[in-house]
């Protein structure tokens, strides 16, 4: 022992869809050298305690707040990973702490990594078939980031490229009235024959897949745990998969 500490470092990792089977080598090695776990109650509940480990669950509305907590722990030499379901730079608190590195150039020169995971969004169409096997778009339905005209802007001009679109946060408990406008705007842009799959829980026990048409959707169909999928004018079934071809066109 030489007494001298060894130096901290924070990972940004994501743990998959659900499916402890789903989380990646990188992330699970990570997670066995950290002394501090940091995230949303629900994704640091994942992490199995042991001896050594510090778990700091929060809130899911205090994002920068949770960055700056793990950057000071890890500016004084600790391991910390800072987990997100899924990718922590799809949603999630990549970005964060990224933010809270801006002018903080004594934290800009730690030892930070980003270790990717499967989304919630690639689970779901793997679950479903192929609805994503050409050019997409990925929105986020939510209102609470920014305002409800940007996105249906962002969901008229997708539709009219026709990009296959896959949908997080599509309807809240508090906001359910979002989703019913954004099937509105999709059935105006897509017509009522487009395939759109409902994909709930994807990974866990709980898995729900079902794949309609926008002229049958329903608001019901979904909520914070589904990730929902519209495919492009190509897209089509066959058997029990949706997918949408490769070619353009």
């Amino acid at each position: 022992m030489t007494g001298k500490e060894e130096p901290g470092w924070l990972a940004i990792a994501g743990l998959g869809p659900g499916d402890d089977q789903l989380v990646t080598p990188e992330v699970s090695a990570a997670l066995a050298e950290a002394t501090d776990v940091v995230g949303y109650i629900p994704y640091v509940a994942r992490v199995a305690p042991r001896p050594g480990l510090t778990l700091h669950p929060s809130d899911n509305r205090v994002e920068l707040d949770r960055a700056r907590a793990a950057l000071e722990m890890a500016a004084i030499g600790k391991r910390v990973v800072v987990v997100s379901s899924g990718d922590p730079g799809v949603f999630a608190m990549a970005s964060a702490v990224f933010e809270a590195l801006e002018g903080r150039e004594d934290w800009q020169a730690l030892n930070i990594r980003v270790l990717p995971g499967i989304t919630a969004m690639l689970a779901a169409a793997a679950a479903a078939g192929a609805p994503l096997g050409h050019d997409f778009c990925c929105i986020n339905l939510s209102d609470n980031l920014k305002p409800w005209e940007v996105i249906e802007t962002r969901l008229r001009h997708a539709a009219r490229a026709d990009f296959a679109m896959a949908f997080y946060n599509p309807r809240s408990a508090s906001r359910p009235e979002g989703f019913l406008k954004a099937l509105t705007t999709l059935r105006e842009e897509c017509g009522s024959d487009r395939l759109i799959t409902f994909a709930r829980a994807v990974s866990t026990p709980e898995q729900r897949l079902l794949t309609v048409t926008l002229g049958e959707a329903t608001p019901e169909m979904a909520d914070m745990r589904t990730v929902v999928i519209v495919g492009n004018s190509a897209t089509r079934r066959v058997g029990r998969f949706v997918y949408s071809p490769r070619s353009a066109g």
